[in-house]
């Protein structure tokens, strides 16, 4: 049994044999967050991976499908870090995954530096918000809007959690990729992998996914462009397979 609050949900994840916990009003997980996870480079028998801003805790599921290493999410929010404690739970991960309630600025003193070998994050996307578009929603307006962390909050936290040798990995949009790379190389994460996603064919790329290590040597690598829907709304069978695996059929 699992113990739900108000509009939440038991949902399945994908593919995965494993539930979480959502709700329309204060967190649900998105397309970018299963993107980072399936994109970014997982130890697969070891490791120490450390998910910012993990939200209800959907990397972390994610990741624990791909490697026996240990896994910490750390979430602001009491109320979403809370469902993501639940759902570990009800998925018996305890034991290899633990949620931290705290400010990711406070995790390199309270976690260690460089004790990390992969950070991911899906980092809040937009500016602060008017005190209206707050006011109505605030569990979302935190998720997406620069409120309790900037881009270089995030970056500078990454490249202090990792070690030097270990790979940090971001999702954002586009039109941030000259801050992001400018951000990563101040704070000694070399770029190494970038993806841009496409809505559909023909259209502006609007998701960027990005892949670095700490004192990495320059060379970076520009993936194949990846395109999420066909020109009938379905998903790409590249999305199809990154989502549900090689199982599921046009």
């Amino acid at each position: 049994m699992v113990d739900l609050h108000n509009d939440e949900r038991l949902d399945y994840l994908l593919a995965e044999e494993l539930r979480i916990i959502q709700s329309p009003s204060v967190f649900a997980f998105s397309l970018d967050t299963v993107l980072l996870a399936k994109f970014v480079y997982v130890p697969i028998q070891k490791g120490n991976l450390i998910d910012l801003c993990t939200g209800n805790g959907v990397i972390p599921l994610l990741l624990s499908t791909r490697t026996k290493g240990t896994i910490t999410g750390v979430e602001i929010q009491e109320r979403i870090f809370q469902m993501a404690k639940r759902s570990v739970e009800y998925n018996a991960l305890s034991e290899q995954i633990k949620i931290v309630h705290g400010d990711l600025n406070d995790m390199p003193k309270e976690l260690g530096h460089g004790k990390f070998d992969i950070v991911t994050c899906n980092p809040p996307y937009f500016p602060t918000p008017a005190t209206s578009e707050k006011n109505r929603n605030e569990h979302l307006a935190i998720a997406r809007h620069e409120i309790y962390c900037t881009l270089e909050d995030v970056v500078r936290v990454s490249s202090q959690l990792v070690r030097s040798g270990g790979k940090v990995a971001f999702v954002h949009r586009p039109g941030r990729l000259l801050d992001i790379v400018t951000l990563m190389r101040a704070y000694r994460l070399e770029p190494k992998r970038l993806q841009l996603v496409y809505p559909k064919q023909g259209k502006e790329a609007n998701t960027l996914l990005i892949e670095g290590i700490k004192d990495g040597n320059p060379d970076l690598k520009i993936l194949p462009p990846l395109i999420v829907y066909n020109n009938d709304g379905e998903y790409t069978k590249e999305v199809q397979t990154i989502l549900y695996g090689d199982s599921k059929e046009d």
